[in-house]
């Protein structure tokens, strides 16, 4: 029986999600949970929603810099099916924190704000001095290769604990390879186990 990889989790990129992530992946990730993309009508309005949720969220931000008396440069833009919001520059670093717990805290306050705004629950991401995008690209890469490790093999392959962020850019990167993979255990110590298609 091969081995499972057990990539060691950088818990820096930890984010708490409010919903569960899917049990089984094997379609990329790509839902529409709105029904946004069911017409141009539907498109339009929700990209406005998000659009709005990433000005009250830079505003929010912004207003979190002044206050601490640190300089950065906040950036909108709208990832998939969320608004997401990043800042960089200046000496941002201790912003982000141990295991990542400062930037979840600033995320959720940031989606608080955002809710008290507007009466819906935000899945806005926050992101800062591209701590997130970077644990992406290692995460993609983890999926991978797990994947190629069950290509091989021909076994099912289990990773390490992961929060359902990370899960699923995990799962959309086997989705991507050909291959199917589920979470199985109980929070936190939930886990990605990859299985041949």
């Amino acid at each position: 029986m091969t081995e499972p990889i057990h990539e060691p989790v950088d818990q820096d990129a930890a984010e708490p999600e409010p919903e569960p992530d899917d049990s089984s992946r094997a379609d990329g990730g790509q839902d529409d949970p709105d029904g946004a993309g069911s017409d141009d009508g539907g498109q339009s309005s929700h990209r406005r929603r998000l659009v709005a949720e990433g000005d009250i969220a830079a505003d929010y931000l912004e207003g979190l810099l002044d206050i601490a008396d640190l300089d950065g440069d906040i950036d909108m833009d709208i990832d998939g099916d969320r608004a997401a919001v990043s800042i960089a520059g200046g000496e941002l670093g201790h912003l982000v924190g141990r295991n990542g717990e400062v930037l979840d805290a600033l995320q959720e306050l940031t989606r608080l704000a955002v809710l008290r705004e507007t009466g819906e629950r935000s899945r806005l991401m926050l992101d800062i001095e591209g701590h997130r995008a970077r644990r992406r690209v290692d995460l993609t890469e983890i999926g991978t290769r797990a994947a190629e490790q069950v290509k091989s093999s021909g076994e099912p392959v289990s990773l390490s604990a992961m929060t359902p962020f990370e899960r699923k850019i995990v799962h959309d990167a086997v989705a991507a390879a050909g291959l199917v993979s589920e979470s199985e255990g109980v929070e936190p110590m939930r886990y990605v186990v990859v299985r041949p298609a």
